[in-house]
This record gives C-alpha cells, sequence and structure tokens, in this order.
C-alpha cells in the first residue's frame, strides 16, 4: 500500500466573517451595512432575495449581526481556541464600512484598519495564517442607496480603492486574499451576496448580470492592485460550488445539469481565464441583452486573472426536466435540489 500525507505547509483551518461574527456593528467608527438590514425570521429569506426593499433598521425586529458572536471583543480568546485546535490558518473577512463607513469616503476609517492590524497580528502570534476576503456579503448601505450597490459601475472604483487601503495597509502581514466570497450568491440571494434591491418593471436577471460583470472588473483591478503593491501576496477567487447531478440519463436532464453548473462556474471562468466564456456570450445574445462594458474592460479581465481558485462546497444537486420529477424538489442551504435517489440524506 501506498502511503499518501499532505505536506507539512498544508493549511489546515477554518472560517468566519465579519457580517456573521463580529458583531460591534455601530462600533469603532463602523457604518452600517446591508447584512445589518436581515432580520431573523419568517421574511429573512425575502430580505435576502432583494424582495423586500428596506434601508432602514426597523424596532420591532431583531438582526443577529449587529451582536453575533462578538468576535469584535472577544476574538483573542476565540482564536486562542483555533490554536489549540491546531489552526494553521483562519479565514476572515474585513467588513468594508469599518474601513470605509459609507464606502467611499475620502480617508479610511483609522480605528476599523487598527482594529484588523490587531486581529492578524493575534492570527500570527498563535501561528495561525490569516486568508482575507475584501468582501464576504459586505455593501455599505450609503452605496446602496446612492448607486443601487453593483448595479453602479461607480462601485467598481469605491471597491478599487478600498482593496488598495487593504493591500498597502496590511502589505507582508497577509499573504493570502480573496476578492468577493461565493461571487455566485448575487444570482441567488442579491441583496444579501450584493446588496441589490429590485425595482418594480426592472429585468433581474439582466440587472444581476450587469451586476456581476461590474464584481468581475473589480476583482481584476483587485488582482492588478495587489500584484502591484505586495507581489509576494496571492490572490484568488471563491465560489459557492457543487456538482449538479443528472437525474436520468435523459438527454434533456444532462443538459440541464450543464447549464446550471455553467451558471456558476462562469464566474471562475472569467476570473481564472481571463475572460467570458463561450456559453456566457451565447446566452446573453439568445436573451438579446446588450450588457454595459467600457473600453478597456476585456483587457483588465484577460491580464489580471486570479492566482488560486476557493471554493465552499456544501451538497452536490440534482435536476430534472421532467415536470413530475420536479415536483419533488427539496430544500437545500439555499439550492433547491430533486432528491437523488441513490444518495443518503
Amino acid at each position: 500500500m501506498t502511503k499518501t500525507t499532505f505536506p507539512k505547509s498544508f493549511l489546515w483551518g477554518g472560517a468566519i466573517a465579519a457580517n456573521q461574527a463580529e458583531g460591534g456593528y455601530r462600533e469603532g467608527g463602523k457604518g452600517l451595512t446591508n447584512v445589518d438590514l436581515l432580520p431573523r425570521g419568517e421574511e429573512r429569506f425575502s430580505y435576502m432575495k432583494g424582495n423586500i426593499p428596506h434601508l432602514e433598521l426597523q424596532d420591532d425586529l431583531y438582526y443577529p449581526s449587529h451582536e453575533a458572536i462578538d468576535f469584535y471583543h472577544r476574538y483573542k480568546e476565540d482564536i486562542k481556541l483555533f490554536a489549540e485546535m491546531g489552526f494553521k490558518c483562519l479565514r476572515v473577512s474585513v467588513s468594508w464600512a469599518r474601513i470605509y463607513p459609507n464606502g467611499n469616503d475620502a480617508e479610511p476609517n483609522e480605528e476599523g484598519l487598527t482594529f484588523y492590524e490587531n486581529l492578524f497580528a493575534e492570527l500570527k502570534a498563535n501561528g495561525i495564517e490569516p486568508v482575507v476576503t475584501i468582501a464576504h456579503f459586505d455593501v455599505p448601505v450609503h452605496l446602496i442607496e446612492t448607486f443601487g450597490s453593483w448595479k453602479g459601475r461607480e462601485l467598481v472604483g469605491f471597491y478599487e480603492t478600498y482593496a488598495r487601503t487593504l493591500f498597502k495597509r496590511f502589505k507582508g502581514t497577509v499573504k493570502y486574499w480573496m476578492t468577493f466570497n461565493e461571487i455566485n450568491m448575487l444570482f441567488h440571494l442579491p441583496f444579501l451576496g450584493a446588496g441589490i434591491v429590485f425595482k418594480e418593471g426592472e429585468n433581474r436577471d439582466q440587472v444581476l448580470y450587469q451586476a456581476a460583470h461590474h464584481q468581475l472588473v473589480a476583482s481584476a483591478l483587485a488582482v492588478k492592485a495587489l500584484h502591484e503593491i505586495d507581489p509576494e501576496a496571492q490572490i484568488g477567487c471563491m465560489l459557492a460550488a457543487g456538482v449538479t447531478y443528472p437525474y436520468s440519463c435523459n438527454p434533456e436532464d444532462i443538459w440541464a445539469g450543464i447549464e446550471r453548473d455553467r451558471e456558476s462556474y462562469f464566474f471562475i471562468d472569467v476570473q481564472s481565464r481571463g475572460a467570458y466564456p463561450g456559453y456566457a456570450k451565447r446566452f446573453f445574445r439568445e436573451q438579446e441583452w446588450d450588457l454595459q462594458m467600457e473600453e478597456g474592460d476585456e483587457d483588465i479581465l484577460k491580464a489580471h486573472t486570479v492566482d488560486y481558485i476557493g471554493f465552499s462546497y456544501y451538497s452536490s444537486r440534482t435536476i430534472s426536466r421532467d415536470p413530475e420529477i420536479l415536483g419533488k424538489m427539496t430544500a437545500g442551504n439555499v439550492f433547491p435540489s430533486v432528491k437523488n435517489p441513490h444518495l443518503k440524506t
């Protein structure tokens, strides 16, 4: 028998995110974000999908992100526990609104930068490598109100400024960055993923693909910035992944599975290969969409591809074209799926 071992440099660890863990939602100069507006309760998913256009806190609702696990105040004891577990890395995210409270402020918030400086130092002191996501379901509310979030081209520049601020401040400290967490969640939970709220009469799919283009250009510009500022560091993309199985060998089911996977993989095709894949271009033509791309966008995407691909894998999924089979869909986190008769659940 052959024995396979992981290299000593392999990074075993875990992950949390600012919006899920920090709390302290208005402390240290932090501004309000989209996740701060997501209440607990039956309508939470409707908020996440952008179907309820409330951009103000309501007194009769409970917002879990406001306190979360209080990582903002208790990160030292939490990191000590991670070290005891043997973590060699911890993926965290930076809250955009903790650095730029409105998203487009003239100067960054020093108190926010200091918080992350201390956080990364504490990780290093415990032998844990920080893996840092620049935007993990985190959009300052001011940018949503003023520019429609990632609907607006303006966010590309604001994001680039934000990313450059982080790279300059943490040069030599953070070796691994990610541009957007689960970038494809923009399609499935638009408000959670990208702060998108729909207006009556909008073509939702076209709006989402336009926002996706803005994020892809912003991601490429972040890659460019890091390679200029800190060439020793690496920067990657991140996808909510999962293989889609066809329910049967019926060609209709096979094709449905391919289409479902392409819906997500198109993001990392662009980010890692530097161009829109042919299947995406054909889809745009079939939909008769004219996505707004500025001169030079394609060159930016081609020249600044990611150094690595990150993904989260929750489960496989199954799909069919048969209406009778589709009537037996089961919930699975965010993605509904036909129940796979060959796998235990």
